[in-house]
């Protein structure tokens, strides 16, 4: 029996699982997830977690609250940085000491350790650590890192056309199906800038994408822009760039869309108690205030949201753009 390895569906889940399950699964691991977000995993979160994390952290306790009992063991990398610059936030990397010390009857964590800026092939070692670990060897290892290296690549180039991590997800399990269903017609488009792991969980951000898809607006995300475009932003006319991985490419990605993304609105999604996220916003309102002809608002998350509030927000926002852009296309 193949022994079997839990990944929980929240934070570093929605832009690394296609590389970690396929890596896994080349070297005879099987690989277990939580499933989508509900209630009840929220609630399971929340009760676990410290009283002043954010959403995300909570919600990751619950997924792991979820999945604990059916894994042998869970996998939660210290994830430093990864482009030898920046740094993840701080919870991500004390984030395997916080399950391992809060949470009581739960597997082994695998807590490997993931910092580029500790040399060229740092991730690699990483990833030979890991597989040496389940009895692979370095040869097979190596050959499972490519491999599982080339399947993000795809998944990569499957958000740049526009699928959210689901949709890409479900193409990358059909090999065969490579066909990707044209957007319905709308006559918006509104960027959403923020992290992924919120936007893309529709339970804890009450469905934004949807609700905006049904209101009929398509919508743009960092994930959906190409990575070289947002390098051309610079450090967005700060000192420096943003310390935080997240944080830097959410700026980047608000930066390019109010300037190049021929958007009609731009949504900023944060989640209260975010420390990194609450000098984000500012900075991008303070962007917004230049560019007075993109609508801007900010949608704050927390375990509390309600979906009625803020299908009134986005409803309301929606019909002030759509009226807008109306009478500036009489007036033209």
């Amino acid at each position: 029996m193949a022994v079997k390895v839990g990944i929980p569906s929240a934070l570093l889940y929605y832009t690394y699982y296609p590389l970690w399950r396929a890596f896994f699964n080349e070297i005879g691991v099987q690989v277990v997830t939580s499933g989508r977000t509900t209630k009840n995993i929220l609630d399971k979160g929340v009760r676990e977690a410290l009283a002043d994390a954010c959403v995300p952290i909570k919600l990751f306790f619950g997924h792991v609250m979820e999945i604990k009992d059916q894994v042998d063991y869970l996998y939660i990398p210290r994830v430093v940085c990864l482009n030898g610059k920046t740094i993840y936030c701080p919870k991500f990397l004390g984030l395997p000491d916080m399950i391992r010390h809060s949470l009581s009857n739960i597997p082994p964590v695998i807590d490997v350790r993931m910092d580029t800026r500790q040399g060229r092939f740092s991730l690699i070692k990483a990833y030979q650590e890991l597989g040496a670990r389940f009895g692979a060897s370095k040869n097979s290892t190596l050959l499972a890192y490519c491999k599982a290296r080339l399947v993000l690549i795809r998944y990569m180039s499957l958000l740049r056309k526009g699928l959210t991590p689901a949709e890409a997800l479900s193409l990358l399990d059909k090999p065969g199906q490579s066909k990707i269903a044209a957007p319905p017609k709308t006559n918006l488009r509104f960027a959403v800038v923020g992290y992924p792991y919120a936007i893309y969980d529709s339970f804890i951000s009450v469905n934004l994408l949807g609700k905006l898809r049904k209101l009929g607006v398509s919508v743009l995300t960092a994930d959906n822009i190409n990575p070289f475009l947002l390098t051309l932003q610079n450090n967005c006319h700060l000192p420096k760039r943003l310390f935080w991985t997240f944080s830097d490419i959410a700026l980047k990605a608000a930066h390019f869309v109010f300037r190049h993304g021929r958007v009609d609105g731009v949504l900023h999604l944060t989640a209260f108690g975010c420390g990194p996220d609450s000098l984000v916003n500012k900075l991008i309102e303070l962007e917004s205030k230049k560019h007075r002809e993109i609508p801007f608002m900010t949608l704050m998350i927390d375990e509390h949201t309600g979906e009625a509030g803020m299908a009134t927000r986005l409803e309301a926002f929606v019909d002030m753009v759509r009226r807008r852009k109306e009478a500036r296309l009489c007036k033209s």
